[in-house]
């Protein structure tokens, strides 16, 4: 497995930050000023941004948790089964529903900057089909917008933050399986458990997944359910400027509250000061 770099935790960090507000400038990232695709959901809110430029990456951001509904989907942690051409396994219903999820292509009538213009994606969303088209799922649209990239021989990072990154894990395991080895990574920052024993066993990318948790971020022990729910892929666990791998999440709680007790303690360390150093030029 290829370690995540400090320069591409860094990218992915920030595009999963840039995902949540309204105004967003995908070319200050570095990709083309054509290689941006915004997919709603039914409410109208963007779900996914799909980003591509010169270099033979297609970035997909899940944007995570962020209005009442989406706070209401967490609550939905009963797990559902889901099967597809060759898995059957069972994850949470609320996150799985977020990718299905109608978007309507009439959305993206009024708003046809939206709309990709390129030749090599003009097939994505044609508008003589915007009818046929109205209940194609969150995952359905955002497949459209990918097979034309895929067919020009791209790959695809996806990330996303909280539920948006076990959105990302989902539609990852679904791509990976219709289109073999064109998942190049897959990364996600404090996301909550997503599927049960059933879905780590077949999850086929395993070894291309990245699970970023920093210090003790109460949503990456979600659901409370223990035994249920599993987490996949490799977990990089940021805490007291350590980096751990793959940690058990009883020793990540029980390092955490002990560094959380200690902590008026630590602050008399010199080391503290030491690292504070910096701070003087800037005086």
């Amino acid at each position: 497995m290829k370690k995540l770099k400090s320069y591409q935790y860094e990218r992915y960090a920030l595009l999963c930050q840039a995902s949540y507000p309204t105004d967003f400038d995908h070319t200050a990232y570095g990709f083309n000023t054509e290689g941006h695709c915004l997919i709603r959901d039914l409410s109208g809110q963007v779900s996914i941004r799909v980003m591509w430029g010169e270099k033979r990456e297609v970035v997909v951001v899940f944007r995570g948790t962020y209005h009442l509904t989406d706070w209401l989907t967490n609550l939905a942690l009963f797990p559902v089964k889901r099967t597809y051409p060759g898995a059957s396994y069972r994850v949470h219903w609320g996150y799985s529903r977020l990718l299905e999820l109608p978007s309507p292509l009439a959305k993206y009538a009024t708003e046809p900057s939206l709309l990709p213009t390129t030749p090599l994606v003009s097939q994505i969303m044609p508008r003589d089909h915007a009818e046929k088209e109205r209940n194609v799922s969150v995952y359905e649209r955002l497949q459209q917008v990918l097979e034309p990239l895929i067919a020009d021989g791209k790959r695809i990072t996806l990330t996303g933050h909280s539920s948006g990154g076990s959105m990302a894990i989902l539609a990852a395991d679904r791509l990976e399986r219709r289109y073999p080895t064109k998942v190049k990574r897959v990364i996600t920052f404090g996301q909550p458990g997503t599927g049960t024993w059933s879905f780590k066993k077949q999850y086929l990318l395993h070894k291309r997944t990245y699970r970023i948790c920093c210090d003790i971020d109460i949503v990456t022990f979600l659901p409370p359910i223990p035994g249920l729910y599993w987490h996949v892929g490799r977990m990089l666990w940021l805490h007291n400027d350590k980096i751990y791998e793959n940690v058990s999440e009883h020793f990540r709680l029980v390092k955490s509250l002990t560094s959380w007790l200690m902590m008026p303690i630590s602050y008399h360390d010199m080391g503290k000061y030491i690292r504070r150093k910096d701070f003087f030029d800037k005086h």
